[in-house]
């Protein structure tokens, strides 16, 4: 039986897109009860990853996942135990983020970053709709986050995918690889994945002033290929990132400005909270850590640890 390679670049639950090597399409499917072993995801094969299959009939028929470079998840909205792989084999992640309509929380920043960290996926901070910004409060706003994650380390930009303001800044970023592009359902992902290139045609819808949150647009990933060079991934928004196998010990070391700094703590256990000696805890008082992200690494290292018990109460 004559074996394919493909790179999944679509998936609609039981089904998957796939690109050959020659740039022919093809549907396809898993192969009977397929599993990662060790690996509980509600999706085992995600765009972005590259694939071994046969043919029966006019369809694919999925049988080996390649290694993955990377990827990157959450945890299942409906099961808990289990996650969703979002994209594998990532170059870069754009997080767009909007001060408003919808707003999006220094909270969900922090743990979608030290996500994109663990899995160690490059991460650019994209400001969406700056034009909308244009009261004293909301420029202050702005500034003050483009702070907070400078002091990070973190590449930002400022965009309006409505007025395609920055989108050339975009475009030399995206060059020559694959792209993630996520967020919050509202923030404007579409309408900039469709300034990037008048022929997708991805759907817009308007924001819900009543919920101030988004519509969902985007059913499920796709990848898209630019004409300028290079390929995006395209996701459904995510309202929430859950932090997926980080450990409390290791926790501080997927926020960049904190494993900077940790060498020079007195305990090389040190988690940085009430440890003597804490050169994390110094460069806070020094103004070089920003305390909304300490806040946020404490949150997350005492949300972790409240699951930790509540799991032993279970098995107790």
């Amino acid at each position: 039986m004559e074996e394919f390679r493909g790179l999944v670049v679509k998936s609609t639950g039981s089904w998957y897109d796939l690109e050959k090597e020659n740039g022919e399409r093809i549907n396809a499917r898993l192969k009977g009860k397929f599993r990662l072993k060790g690996f509980k995801s509600t999706n085992p094969v995600a765009v972005g990853d590259w694939v071994r299959f046969h043919l029966e009939g006019d369809a694919g028929v999925i049988h080996t996942i390649e290694d993955r470079k990377n990827y990157i998840i959450r945890r299942s909205i409906n099961l808990s135990k289990q996650t969703q792989i979002i994209a594998a084999n990532v170059d870069q992640l754009f997080l767009v983020i909007t001060i408003d309509s919808p707003p999006t929380t220094l909270g969900f920043i922090d743990r979608f970053l030290a996500g994109a960290e663990a899995y160690r996926i490059p991460t650019v901070l994209i400001y969406n709709k700056i034009d909308l910004y244009k009261t004293n409060e909301q420029k202050a706003e702005l500034a003050h986050w483009q702070s907070i994650y400078r002091l990070a380390g973190y590449q930002q930009i400022e965009l309006s995918a409505e007025k395609k303001t920055g989108i050339d800044q975009l475009k030399e970023l995206m060059k020559g690889k694959t792209s993630i592009f996520s967020g919050h359902s509202g923030v404007g992902k579409s309408t900039l994945v469709n300034s990037l290139d008048e022929n997708f045609k991805l759907r817009v819808n308007e924001i819900s002033d009543y919920h101030k949150t988004g519509k969902h647009t985007t059913t499920f990933a796709e990848l898209f290929e630019l004409p300028f060079g290079g390929k995006i991934i395209d996701t459904p928004g995510i309202k929430g990132f859950g932090t997926v196998d980080l450990e409390n010990e290791v926790l501080s070391h997927y926020f960049p400005e904190m494993r900077s700094k940790m060498e020079r703590c007195k305990f090389n256990n040190c988690v940085h909270i009430n440890e003597p000696k804490c050169a994390v805890k110094e460069a806070l008082d020094k103004g070089e850590i920003a305390k909304e992200r300490y806040d946020s690494y404490l949150s997350m290292y005492h949300d972790d640890e409240r699951e930790h018990h509540r799991a032993k109460g279970v098995r107790g």
